[in-house]
């Protein structure tokens, strides 16, 4: 039996009333019955094992600044992989 599509969304309206004070939940995981809303999502494998994990961490980030980010022990397949330094010179040049 196919299971149904879960569509995950990240709230940055939430995010940025979080950083004036506001304490709300920036995660909403979407499917067919509704949403659920949550700061920390986990992401299970076709073996029931957590595969991945979100996290809405605003007290503490990640040192590049990140308040949200997606954590992972599986492998990861880039599709269409993009050179930092290719995209730039693109953006610039126009």
């Amino acid at each position: 039996m196919r299971k149904a599509r879960t569509i995950i969304h990240v709230n940055q309206h939430n995010i940025k009333a979080n950083s004036k004070g506001d304490n709300r939940p920036v995660l909403t995981c979407k499917t067919y019955r509704g949403n659920k809303y949550s700061n920390e999502v986990v992401i299970l494998g076709q073996d029931g094992k957590e595969a991945a994990r979100i996290i809405y961490s605003p007290d503490k980030p990640l040192s590049c600044g990140a308040k949200v980010w997606i954590e992972t022990f599986s492998d990861v397949q880039i599709d269409n992989p993009i050179d930092v330094k290719e995209a730039t010179k693109k953006i610039c040049s126009i």
